[in-house]
């Protein structure tokens, strides 16, 4: 079997502008933010971006690379509206498809089984009807004849997901309450990036928590980073949760231009070691960026 570890760089230099990207976790939950800032120092623009939005929403719009975002919400959970997408939303810098929670879901699964879309009760009656106009109904071809929701198959170019544990060929595990729906972003990509805490052996994966926890096959995956730390500043249960100082700072610098300029020189200019060096010294200086 095939060795997949590469780096982010090496990942994301896959990546060409205008394709759909997906982006696996779930607002500010284990999200592959080592792969999102590999993204930002890259040319890499006009992207579909897929994704349960969190701060990588926020990152990638601030930084202009979003041409078109297909999202349930955008929250950094603990911060209930994230910054970067409310400004860009005000500004209208990018195309927004609005689904709720459980159309992107199976706008997902549509895609995993190489479907045009499948037929859900989700959203009838509601308003994502007419602020999406784009969606149609369909009728049941049974005797009930009931009118369902037809949702699209969301296709990705790639999927970036982040997971606690992973091996060299591509298998993911996860260890804490949630799968996120990342198995579905990488059977729904053409490639899928893999980035987690550490790259283990398959008795390193019984040992962790079992074959159950097995979330991503290999199958499935074109390439493995190992990126300690590498969700921060969200959370990846249970090797460490949310940074919650830093997202209040990350938060409070958005709200000023001058101040997110300070920001991104200290946090985003440099490379990922770069980042997390920065990251340690700031935890030892307070909330103060």
């Amino acid at each position: 079997m095939s060795d997949k570890r590469m780096s982010a760089e090496e990942a994301v230099g896959r990546i060409e502008s205008g394709m759909t990207v997906g982006i696996g976790g779930w607002g500010s939950r284990r999200k592959p933010m080592a792969l999102v800032r590999a993204l930002l120092r890259s040319d890499v623009r006009d992207l579909t971006v897929v994704s349960y939005g969190g701060p990588d929403v926020g990152l990638l719009a601030a930084a202009g690379k979003i041409r078109k975002l297909v999202t349930a919400f955008a929250t950094l959970d603990s911060i209930p509206l994230e910054p970067h997408f409310r400004a860009a939303r005000e500004r209208a810098d990018f195309e927004l498809v609005e689904l709720d929670e459980a159309m992107f879901l199976w706008g997902l699964t549509a895609a995993v089984h190489r479907l045009p879309f499948l037929p859900i009760r989700a959203g009838l009656g509601s308003d994502v009807m007419t602020v999406n106009p784009l969606l149609r109904t369909v009728v049941s071809p049974y005797e009930d004849g009931e009118e369902l929701v037809a949702v699209p198959a969301l296709r990705l170019d790639v999927a970036l997901v982040h997971l606690n544990r992973a091996d060299a060929q591509g298998n993911g595990q996860y260890l804490g309450p949630d799968p996120y729906f990342d198995d579905l972003f990488c059977e729904a990509a053409e490639q899928a990036y893999l980035s987690c805490e550490r790259v283990v052996s398959a008795s390193g994966f019984l040992a962790a928590a079992g074959p159950q926890t097995l979330l991503v096959g290999r199958h499935a995956v074109a390439g493995v980073i190992e990126t300690p730390h590498g969700a921060h500043f969200t959370s990846c249960a249970p090797d460490y949760g949310r940074d919650e100082a830093f997202q209040r700072a990350y938060a409070k610098a958005a709200a000023d231009p001058a101040a997110w300029q300070a920001f991104t020189r200290r946090f985003l200019a440099g490379d990922e070691d770069t980042y997390q060096a920065a990251v340690a010294a700031y935890a030892k200086e307070g909330e103060d960026v």
